[in-house]
């Protein structure tokens, strides 16, 4: 499939649509740095698939270009069943979607040229990933990797409502829209938690959002959890407990700036696993993974430590 070592998996519908019509544009800039095979999604799911194929084929280098769901699908193709099939290749990320999360815990700015030098000069660093398994709406579970940020939630009312608004204000307006009406309609859920496989870990609590973090954005700009790593082989769990929709409103701002841990009713810790199920028969909280919705609890977060090389600043 790709016969140059750069292969460039293009979301056309990032941007709210807008991607597709200025990828001819972009695809001539992109050429004056490397050279490249490029490759245009077509469905859900069809990155990973695109990413696996070229990497099979012996492509050195994918190339992500979109938001932080193409940007989870490249990762994906990566990985078989959590493991990594392709230790020497790496990842490298064109930011040009809605949200733009991992790219603000990666350092990377959002001119596309200045993008593009960064992926010629081709400096690599090994990341962390976690490993999500997870029950289904439907019945049945699924498993997938996520690199930056999985969490439910409210956040997981807000990264429907977010999908389903075709994206056409940009990044940070489209999220805090979704979070204000979310947050009116979201009512505080019951929650046990566990960490790293130790039952004298576990605890019941009320939770309006729980924040799985390997980076420290998500949810458009928002800095959940401040202190995160991307290669420290540990997640950040930060949560926000039984807020009043004026306490929510009130943090709001403190998130972005990532000082709302200060909190009475907000906590952080670090763990390598973290399991989640809900306490009460029935309840049903969606997640947040890397900014889609895919499934809900109960779910079980696991670090696969520096398992991906990523292209950095």
């Amino acid at each position: 499939m790709a016969a140059e070592p750069i292969a460039v998996i293009v979301n056309p519908h990032s941007q709210g649509g807008g991607l597709g019509k200025k990828w001819f544009a972009l695809s001539a800039q992109l050429r004056r740095h490397v050279a490249f095979d490029a490759h245009l999604t077509q469905r859900p799911g069809h990155a990973t698939e695109l990413a696996r194929q070229a990497l099979a084929a012996g492509a050195q280098t994918i190339v992500a270009v979109g938001g932080d769901g193409t940007i989870n699908e490249v990762a994906n193709g990566f990985f078989k069943d959590g493991a990594p099939q392709h230790p020497a290749a790496s990842l490298a990320i064109l930011p040009l979607g809605t949200g733009g999360d991992f790219r603000r815990s990666l350092g990377l700015g959002t001119e596309f040229d200045a993008a593009c030098r960064v992926l010629a000069a081709g400096k690599t660093r090994a990341l962390d990933v976690g490993l999500l398994r997870y029950a289904l709406a439907g019945g049945g579970t699924a498993s997938r990797i996520f690199v930056n940020v999985a969490s439910f939630g409210v956040s997981g009312l807000v990264v429907s409502m977010v999908n389903n608004s075709g994206k056409k204000l940009g990044g940070r307006l489209t999220f805090m829209l979704a979070s204000l009406r979310a947050s009116m309609q979201y009512e505080n859920q019951r929650v046990r938690l566990r960490f790293d496989e130790d039952e004298t870990t576990a605890v019941d609590v009320t939770l309006n959002v729980c924040a799985i973090a390997n980076g420290r954005y998500f949810g458009g700009g928002m800095m959940i959890a401040p202190a995160a790593e991307l290669d420290d082989g540990r997640f950040d769990v930060v949560t926000l407990g039984d807020l009043s929709f004026g306490e929510t409103l009130g943090l709001t701002t403190k998130i972005y700036a990532g000082t709302h841990l200060q909190h009475k009713k907000a906590a952080s810790r670090r763990a390598r696993v973290v399991e989640a199920e809900p306490v009460s028969p029935g309840q049903v909280l969606a997640l947040d993974i890397d900014g889609e919705g895919d499934g809900q609890l109960p779910a079980r977060f696991a670090v696969v430590a520096q398992a991906l090389k990523v292209v950095v600043p």
